[in-house]
């Protein structure tokens, strides 16, 4: 075949370098959208925060207005010690305390308000067991056995290895038997907190239990039932437990708030899971009559271009400026690009916030069905786009902080032709197992007669999904005595 070149002319679509930050940046959180913006920060000379909104803020007088700008106290101090102390013309000198002196500005009084205030960290389980276990009298050997289990434990405090499977992975010389590490699993039982290094719930439940006072009301038929009817107790199958405990109603519902009254994770307290902390993208508030959104302030980043380089470059536009023309090009197109992400989300949010002011009013049994199209439609934008904006951004309402995405949501049909969302009816659920009598709870089939009643078609294998969305027991398990 012989080959020959041709040249031909097509359409295709390209995403400008622009467009594919301003999409990218739409979708980020605002936790990553500050990632992003330090990283241009730190790769771009002519791109800087604009800091100017702090300077110039004039120390409050006393009798201020609540609300005004106030200056950090630290700020205040520091100010006013300076305009004392220091001498006209001359630049301010910081001093800050050290390790090898008395602390610089402690002052010989004895106060300590001038230094930050660091929290304490927490210490670990494995930490606060083995501090135990050095207050104890024990040979090496065993202690070494001991930690062997407290290195064994999970994050709930139970011991899942088994111990045969532990003595099988010890060197043989070492003459380690199962007695051995038996010996050492009731050293780690005896120890804070109560429960801790237990095989099983009934095990856990047991030894805070035990750990109770021996005065303590019900605690014997408590252990017993821990201990051998631990899943009647469970299942609430009361009749059972009062035959085999041979006990009235008033003393199983004794027991059973004993028994409930426990920890079934006694490590949990030693958790290191950090608090995540929302910073709201839009504030809504209530003004005249009306609800309105309004961008948070403080989640917005500020940012301008270097007017030291920017002058530069005007000045010399010669080849050798040719990098600093493009990351000038590149600071003024992110921040448009941010401008833009904050002003298609406060459109998003009026939207919104104006197809669910019913919400706003009376709560969740008052939200409306809503779907990702309707407000695409409305502000002539594409579905993913309003997508993009809904996820990971969250609004401060009177009624709590919450993703804009919970907003929407699927709807039913009502008697009457209207429809109903799907989070009024979790509401509405919600609500009605909350009044129920625990003695004879509700059923799904009973809810769903009770909502065809107010109008609401909704089929009973509907209600048991959303009721398990609530996390809501089933009927069995809601029963009290």
């Amino acid at each position: 075949m012989k080959q020959s070149l041709q040249l031909k002319l097509s359409q295709h679509l390209t995403l400008t370098p622009q467009l594919q930050q301003s999409i990218k940046l739409l979708q980020l959180s605002t936790l990553e959208l500050n990632q992003e913006i330090e990283r241009f920060l730190q790769d771009n000379p002519l791109l800087e925060r604009d800091d100017s909104s702090d300077e110039d803020i004039p120390v409050p007088q006393p009798g201020a207005m609540p609300g005004s700008e106030l200056t950090p106290p630290s700020t205040q101090a520091t100010t006013s010690t300076d305009s004392e102390d220091r001498p006209e013309g001359s630049e301010p000198e910081m001093e800050w305390g050290s390790d090898e002196g008395g602390g610089g500005g402690g002052g010989d009084d004895g106060e300590d308000g001038d230094y930050p205030q660091v929290a304490a960290n927490e210490p670990s389980l494995r930490e606060h067991l083995i501090w135990q276990m050095n207050l104890l009298k024990l040979s090496e050997r065993d202690r070494l056995l001991l930690s062997l289990l407290v290195d064994c434990l999970d994050d709930d405090g139970y011991l899942t290895a088994d111990l045969e499977e532990l003595v099988a992975l010890l060197p043989p010389e070492r003459g380690v038997d199962a007695s051995d590490l038996q010996v050492a699993l009731k050293h780690l039982q005896n120890m804070e907190p109560a429960g801790i290094g237990s095989r099983s719930l009934g095990e856990c439940l047991a030894l805070q239990l035990e750990a109770l006072p021996p005065q303590t009301p019900y605690r014997a038929e408590a252990l017993h039932t821990v201990r051998n009817h631990l899943d009647l107790l469970a299942a609430r199958d009361y009749a059972r437990l009062k035959k085999l405990l041979h006990c009235t109603d008033d003393s199983l519902r004794e027991i059973q708030a004993l028994v409930v009254g426990l920890d079934p994770r006694p490590a949990s307290r030693f958790s290191n899971d950090a608090a995540r902390y929302i910073i709201p993208d839009v504030i809504v508030k209530k003004v005249r009559g009306a609800w309105r959104s309004a961008l948070n302030p403080d989640a917005m980043p500020k940012l301008r271009v270097n007017r030291l380089y920017a002058d530069i470059l005007q000045r010399n536009r010669d080849s050798s400026m040719q990098q600093l023309s493009g990351q000038l090009q590149e600071a003024k197109w992110l921040i448009k690009n941010v401008q833009q992400r904050f002003d298609t989300i406060l459109r998003v949010s009026q939207a919104i916030v104006e197809r669910q002011r019913h919400f706003f009013e009376h709560g969740e049994v008052a939200m409306r069905p809503l779907v990702l199209r309707e407000i695409a439609d409305t502000l002539g934008l594409h579905e993913s786009t309003v997508s993009r904006v809904t996820t990971q951004k969250f609004m401060l309402t009177p009624r709590g902080i919450f993703e804009l995405k919970y907003f929407f949501g699927s709807h039913v049909t009502t008697e009457t032709g209207g429809a109903c969302s799907a989070t009024a009816i979790r509401a509405l659920i919600k609500q009605l197992v909350g009044e129920e009598d625990r003695r004879k709870p509700l059923s799904d089939s009973q809810i769903s007669e009770i909502l065809g009643k107010q109008g609401i078609v909704v089929a009973r294998r509907t209600i048991a999904k959303y009721r398990e969305s609530l996390q809501i027991l089933p009927v069995n398990l809601r029963k009290a005595l």
